[in-house]
This record gives structure tokens, C-alpha cells and sequence, in this order.
């Protein structure tokens, strides 16, 4: 049996690392999101952590729904949402993906090719400065921080195929320089860099859900006490006084730790739970939060705007759908 096992694990491993190769043979012109980016959700992106995993565990032929029951734990921080991101143990239990902090001791782009040459993945938080798919809003505009995840990089045409938010990219000549600090400069601190690592075995959809079940108890136990959405709505609107006199680029920063993070949150866990469960009560809740979210940052935006606005409505909504979601997962795990 323990043979067999070791067997079985070596395959999946080998699998996942084939997966990992071919990921450099993806055309960013005929690449296709997944369902959770396509172009009619509520918000067609969470955060570039999140964002970015998705879309690198649906090239490798996984199901990316699978990871989020971690978001049921998720909480207001006192001056924002949780900036939610599926724990590496989550990862490995899910899809026996290891992931964990590289030390960052050379230049970035020697690391990065010693990984990729090893059959392994890196995450690498860079400035959006220099990222083409981010035109108009940050390329060429404004310095943001984020991460990527490079699977195809060609030192001689100094190109890089990369993962970013809700798709598959490539970048190169002077912003590849750039984005990579080629050459490095020793005045900068060194980016926050992880190794991603295929263990495998694969799992199939039923093993999936058998974890990701188990997965829900284990959240359900770890939620807040409250409703972290109440106390959401008691900080925006104690904001408002001073949010109504800023201007819309601070506007953007606020809304996109509170209305953002709380409504991709919400909407992901609809998707999760209609992928584990079927389209059921909790999902449709989960859905209505999203939407009152979503309402929430326009009448913001609104208020900003100094035009008329009204936070209360989609604040009630979202704390009410919020709290029927979570009861009816509760009771349907026994809690």
C-alpha cells in the first residue's frame, strides 16, 4: 500500500510539473479567464493575490472554486475588509501546491530563472508602472504595487509571459528591464518573493469537495463573533464626513479596502458555495451582499461627487444578506 501511495503521489507530481512547463506555451491573444473573471460578475476582480491564483490554478487544469471556504472566516479590520488570501495550507491540502516565502538574496531575475529551470513557479510583488496590461490605469501612470506570477521568460528577446489579475500577459524590452530591475539597483529593498512548488498528487472533484467540506467546518469555527458587515457600515459611515471632501483618487484607495474586498468576497463564497452545494439559499444571499456592495461603492462615489447619495439602504442589505448566508451555512453544518 505505502508503495502504491508513493507511486501515485510521483505521478501527480510529475503531472503537476508538465502542467507547470506547458504553462509557457500559453498565447495571452487567445487566452481565456475563468468563470470566476468572466466579463458579467458583479466585480470582475478581488485583489491581485486572489486574482492571480485563480487563474494560474485554472491553467493547470484545477478547479480554483475549490480554495475558498477561507473566505468565510473573513472579518472587518477596523479601517478595512480583510485583504483576503487562500492560506498556503489550504493549498496544499486542495491540490498539493506548496507555497512559501523565498529568500530574495540575489537579483529577482536570477531567481526567477533558477525556478522556472527547477519546474517551479514564483510569486514576486512588482510596480504596476511597468505592466502593459494595466494601461490606463497604471502603466506609464501611476506606481502600484502588486503581484505576478511569471511562467515564460526568454532572456535573449528579454520577454516575460506572466500572470496578473484576470489574465495571461506578456511584457518585454524596457519595461521588462524595469519590472525586473535589470540592472539591479542596491538602494531598493528587495520584493516580497514566493516559490511555488507542484507536490501533487491531484485530487479529483469529489476528493475536492471532501476537502473543501471539511474545509468549511474548520472556517465556520474561525468566524468573528459579530457581523463583521455592521461594523463595516458603522466605519464608513463615521468616514463620510471627510470621504464627501476627497478626491476621487483617495476615493478609489477607500473604496477598494472596504466595498471591494467585502463584495468580491461575498461573491466568490456564492460561487463556492453553488460549487459545493448546488445553487441554494446561502449562495443567493451571498449574491445579494455582492450586489448591495457594489451599490454601496457607487453611492460613494456619489457622495464624493456631492451628489445626492444614500449609504444606509445597501448597508442594511448587505449586513442582512450577509447574516442569512452565514445562518443557513451554520445550520447546515450543525452550528
Amino acid at each position: 500500500m505505502t508503495a502504491a501511495l508513493g507511486q501515485t503521489a510521483a505521478q501527480g507530481q510529475a503531472a503537476a510539473l508538465g502542467q507547470a512547463a506547458a504553462l509557457g506555451l500559453l498565447d495571452p491573444e487567445s487566452y481565456t479567464p475563468h468563470a470566476l473573471h468572466s466579463s458579467d460578475r458583479i466585480w470582475g476582480e478581488t485583489n491581485c493575490y486572489v486574482d492571480v491564483l485563480i487563474e494560474l490554478l485554472h491553467s493547470l487544469g484545477l478547479e480554483p472554486n475549490a480554495i475558498n471556504a477561507y473566505l468565510l472566516a473573513a472579518d472587518f479590520e477596523g479601517d478595512q475588509w480583510t485583504f483576503v488570501k487562500p492560506p498556503p495550507e489550504d493549498l496544499r491540502r486542495l491540490y498539493g501546491i506548496e507555497i512559501a516565502e523565498l529568500n530574495v538574496w540575489r537579483p529577482v531575475l536570477d531567481h526567477l530563472t533558477e525556478q522556472l529551470d527547477l519546474g517551479r513557479l514564483i510569486t514576486v510583488e512588482v510596480d504596476a508602472f511597468h505592466l502593459p496590461d494595466t494601461r490606463g490605469v497604471a502603466y506609464g501612470l501611476d506606481h502600484v504595487k502588486t503581484t505576478i506570477v511569471p511562467a515564460d521568460l526568454d532572456l535573449g528577446r528579454r520577454r516575460l509571459g506572466y500572470f496578473h489579475n484576470a489574465g495571461f500577459y506578456r511584457v518585454d524590452g524596457a519595461d521588462f528591464d524595469a519590472l525586473l530591475e535589470v540592472p539591479e539597483d542596491p538602494r531598493r529593498l528587495p520584493p516580497y518573493v514566493e516559490v511555488i512548488k507542484f507536490a501533487g498528487p491531484h485530487r479529483d472533484p469529489d476528493q475536492l469537495r471532501d476537502i473543501a467540506r471539511g474545509l468549511v467546518d474548520d472556517y465556520l469555527a474561525r468566524q468573528p463573533l459579530d457581523n463583521p458587515v455592521l461594523r463595516l457600515g458603522e466605519r464608513i459611515t463615521a468616514d463620510l464626513d471627510w470621504l464627501v471632501e476627497a478626491d476621487m483618487e483617495t476615493f478609489h484607495r477607500y473604496a477598494f479596502g472596504t466595498c471591494r474586498q467585502s463584495g468580491a468576497t461575498a461573491e466568490l463564497l456564492a460561487d463556492f458555495v453553488t460549487w459545493l452545494y448546488g445553487a441554494d439559499a446561502s449562495a443567493a444571499a451571498f449574491r445579494a451582499a455582492a450586489e448591495a456592495a457594489r451599490a454601496l461603492q457607487f453611492n460613494l462615489a456619489r457622495a464624493v461627487r456631492h451628489r445626492r447619495y444614500d449609504v444606509t439602504t445597501p448597508l442594511t442589505g448587505m449586513a442582512t444578506a450577509w447574516e442569512t448566508a452565514m445562518g443557513l451555512l451554520r445550520e447546515s453544518h450543525g452550528r
